[in-house]
């Protein structure tokens, strides 16, 4: 399957410029020298506004009450993703006490290359097939990264800010707001709207560095040639890319005929339905009626949705996630439910052919599988592409030495410092 288009970091920055900014205000490049501001280690090679992203990012004060920075859920040594000391493993724990997300956190590293959302042609199906892709999130409602920020801002189950303008007075106040003044100019805080765009633009470019996008993993080395693959991890790669077998390919998106590390974003940007079991550990699972239906429930949807795609077609429907980086990312899916990467990886081997062993047991006998779903939605539920493809009792696609394979592959894509 031939990757999805999406936009490079530097791509993404041109189409950055173009966002409003106050008047007079010098324009930000995202590669200017650095300044004399005090830099760590770490931040030497930062531009000014990069920079300014990071200590923003890094920020404890920017949440209600204080304690919780963005970095709090996505921990740089867990791939930018992680749960802010959460006793739930699956969801972050908010800014307050007894507060908790509803999904799991996603990865920053590798979104930056993620297509703004929005309806293209499904490139297997043909131009009267539209799928949605790209946007930020399990359910794309940020269009990209820098509306992104605004969500876990102002999100009373995260960092709990009652407005933009509070964020705006909190960075005002902060230390680092002399680098706000120095890229943005004097007027940087004058305009409350204008300057929160500036901070989540800042947020953006720091997003945007190689430290998210780092392409350090021993597979990279593999495709540059500096590095050879074991026997069970080379053949974990060639189930990986067999439709037969694996068909990892068909969302899990790379080129198999480039060395290219760009081509192997390892996500195709689309939206599947999987019918994950439902996480009981979720607290807003407690109520049997509450059901988290991903995309279809997107704010914003309905005004972007084409005349041919049905919006019910939608329901339980999650992003991709990239595989780049899985390793260090349990629990597994939008909701946590698989605790390991084994587990995950059997999950999709023998979804289908053993249910009993993912879903709980009806009072008939029978595994209550896509358990997560209302009735009406789990015919939506990918049943039909290789390894989904199967019927209780028959053999699956793959046995667990395939599985044993696959997961010795998974761990190459690990970035060099993520463990």
């Amino acid at each position: 399957m031939p990757i999805r288009r999406a936009f490079a970091p530097a791509t993404l920055f041109a189409i950055f410029l173009t966002l409003p900014a106050a008047s007079q205000t010098p324009t930000p490049t995202l590669t200017s020298p650095p300044s004399a501001f005090p830099r760590a280690e770490d931040e030497r090679a930062l531009s000014d506004l990069q920079l300014l992203g990071k200590r923003l990012f890094e920020d404890t004060n920017l949440s209600e009450p204080k304690g919780q920075a963005c970095s709090s859920c996505h921990d740089p040594k867990r791939a930018f993703q992680g749960n802010n000391r959460s006793p739930i493993a699956a969801v972050a724990l908010g800014s307050r006490p007894g507060q908790f997300g509803n999904r799991k956190t996603p990865t920053i590293m590798y979104m930056a290359y993620s297509p703004a959302f929005g309806f293209a042609k499904d490139e297997d199906e043909g131009e009267d097939k539209l799928e949605a892709r790209g946007g930020q999130f399990w359910d794309g409602r940020a269009a990209d990264l820098v509306e992104q920020p605004s969500g876990p801002l102002m999100n009373p189950a995260e960092m709990n800010n009652p407005s933009a303008d509070a964020v705006v007075e909190k960075v005002k106040a902060a230390s680092y707001a002399p680098i706000m003044l120095a890229v943005f100019g004097p007027d940087a805080f004058a305009d409350p709207k204008a300057a929160f765009q500036r901070v989540s633009q800042s947020l953006f470019a720091y997003e945007a560095t190689e430290r998210f996008a780092p392409f350090a993993s021993k597979f990279d080395d593999y495709l540059r040639g500096k590095a050879r693959l074991t026997p069970i991890e080379a053949r974990g790669l060639a189930l990986f890319v067999d439709p037969k077998r694996g068909n990892c390919l068909a969302c899990h998106a790379g080129k198999p005929d480039s060395k290219d590390p760009t081509d192997w974003l390892l996500t195709d940007f689309t939206y599947d339905a999987l019918g994950a079991p439902r996480n009981a550990a979720i607290p807003a699972n407690a109520d049997p009626l509450t059901f988290d239906l991903g995309l279809c429930q997107r704010p914003g949807l309905e005004a972007a949705l084409p005349k041919s795609v049905p919006l019910a077609s939608l329901c339980g429907a999650f992003k991709v996630p990239t595989l780049r980086n899985i390793a260090v990312r349990a629990p597994y899916f939008h909701n946590g439910a698989i605790a390991t990467l084994r587990d995950a990886v059997a999950f999709y081997a023998t979804r289908d052919t053993d249910p009993k062993r993912w879903y709980p047991t009806l009072k008939t006998g029978e595994p209550d599988k896509f358990n997560d779903l209302p009735s009406a939605y789990k015919a939506n539920v990918n049943v039909e592409e290789v390894p989904y493809d199967r019927k209780p009792g028959q053999k699956p696609r793959l046995d667990d030495r395939d599985v044993d394979a696959l997961v010795a592959f998974l761990n190459t894509l690990t970035d060099k410092g993520m463990r």
